[in-house]
Formats: structure tokens, C-alpha cells, sequence
């Protein structure tokens, strides 16, 4: 395995930390290969949740530049290419895994690391956390998903506003627009994201599993196609093991003990 990422498992779900913090965490071929293989290894053994987050002091600075520098190249990269053939992929990844993925922001999230922390179901970031859209620094748009992602949390003022300037967002001021979950003291980030994801592990994962897919659907569906996908999620839902005990554990007034089935 890859040094450029670390792996914990916690039993239920597994905690992956991008790991080259001299860089601040920025991307190389190496690290989307190994972070990829890291969350389908995840997924394959039965994980219920992800815990994705940065070492050091921050959490991901996007692309490494020193990899895509045209000075060193013989012509100028096929960014396109790159953009198909890793962070689209992980970018759908991320929204396809029926769980919840949990992106705990512990620094800088800027450029491809910033749309990376969007693409999670619920993000957690430190106060001194920022949220940086820097393509705009070096002639690029927002990718990663982050022109979709943007316009679909903040509406398109905010959205191209970011874009335009990459002027850097603060962690409390990206939860009171609605981009993030929380923004927390730096030394309670951690503690709290690894027991968000412990709670959402234990709990019953094939519900919120559909949850998510339901709300990440409302984005391009009619609201009569909507309702009809409701329905079928609470059709398979209804037939859970999940919802039985639900149901038995309210009546009876004790904890559920849900298996995510």
C-alpha cells in the first residue's frame, strides 16, 4: 500500500487520511491510485462509513502542479484527461457508495481538495480551516465537480463569486451559507468527526444509504419522478431488517441495534 495515504479501521468503518503533508496533501497519480483502492477496499469488505481527513496542517491542496507543469513537458498536459481519468472517478465514487462518507477538513482545502471535501455527504472543518476555489489563480474553472457542487449549495452569485476571485472562504462563514455541516474548534475536529462516523456506522446504514441517493437525485429529477423514487426507497426500506428492529426497539424503549440490511 501507498505511504501517501493511512488507513484505519475502526470495525465498522474506516478512517483514510491523505498523507503527504510537506505538499499539504496535493495530488499525485500515486495518491489517487492508492485513495481509490483504499475507499473500494472499504466498500468491498463491508464498511458502513468513511472517515476521510489531511495530515498535517492541512487537509488537501488540490492537483500538485509540479506534476502538471508545462515548462517540463514537451506540450502543454491534456487536463481534460486528467480530470476523466481520476477525479471524475473519484468524485462519482464518493456519491455512489451507499453509506455515508464524512470528510473531516482539518486545514486548507483548496482548488480539486476543496470540490474533493464537497463531493462527502457531510463535512466537518476545523475554525482555521479555509475553503479556497484557487483555479481562477492559474486560468483553470473549478473542477472536481466544483461547478456543479457550487451553484447546486450556494446558488450562482455565491458560487461565481468564489470562483472568479479565489478568495478564501472561512470554515464558519462556509457552515452560515450552507456549504459545510459544522465548523468546530480545531481541537474538538477530530473527536467529533470519529464519533459522527461512529453513530452513522452503527446506524441503520441501509436507510442512509437511500437517504443519500434520494437527496443526491432531487438535484435533476422532476418532483413526480421524485415522489415515485421516494416510494420505491421506502418500499425497500419498509422490508428491512433495519426497520423491524426500529420499529421493536421504540416500542419496547431500548436501544435499536441496527445491521445496515
Amino acid at each position: 500500500m501507498s505511504d501517501t495515504i493511512l488507513i484505519r479501521d475502526h470495525g465498522t468503518w474506516v478512517e483514510i487520511t491523505l498523507n503527504r503533508p510537506e505538499r499539504l496533501n496535493s495530488f499525485t497519480e500515486e495518491m489517487h491510485h492508492a485513495l481509490r483502492g483504499a475507499i473500494e477496499a472499504a466498500r468491498d469488505a463491508g464498511a458502513r462509513a468513511i472517515l476521510l481527513t489531511g495530515a498535517g496542517r492541512g487537509f488537501c491542496a488540490g492537483q500538485d502542479l509540479g506534476d502538471r507543469d508545462p515548462r517540463k513537458m514537451d506540450g502543454p498536459p491534456d487536463l481534460g484527461n486528467t480530470v476523466r481519468t481520476f477525479y471524475a472517478p473519484l468524485v462519482n465514487l464518493i456519491r455512489s457508495l451507499n453509506f455515508p462518507v464524512i470528510c473531516a477538513v482539518n486545514g486548507v482545502a483548496a482548488g480539486a481538495g476543496a470540490n474533493i471535501a464537497l463531493a462527502c455527504d457531510m463535512v466537518l472543518a476545523a475554525q482555521s480551516a479555509k475553503f479556497i476555489q484557487s483555479f481562477s489563480k492559474v486560468g483553470l474553472i473549478p473542477d472536481t465537480g466544483g461547478s456543479w457542487h457550487l451553484p447546486q449549495l450556494l446558488g450562482e452569485a455565491r458560487a461565481k463569486g468564489l470562483a472568479f476571485t479565489a478568495e478564501p472562504l472561512s470554515a464558519q462563514k462556509a457552515e452560515d451559507w450552507g456549504l459545510i455541516w459544522k465548523a468546530l474548534p480545531d481541537d474538538a475536529l477530530m473527536d467529533e468527526a470519529r464519533a459522527l462516523a461512529e453513530k452513522l456506522a452503527n446506524g441503520p446504514t441501509l436507510g442512509l444509504g437511500l437517504t443519500k441517493q434520494t437527496i443526491q437525485a432531487a438535484a435533476t429529477d422532476t418532483l413526480a419522478d421524485h415522489l415515485e423514487l421516494e416510494a420505491e426507497a421506502m418500499k425497500t426500506c419498509g422490508e428491512s431488517a433495519d426497520y423491524a428492529e426500529g420499529v421493536a426497539s421504540f416500542l419496547e424503549k431500548r436501544a435499536p441495534v441496527f445491521k445496515g440490511e
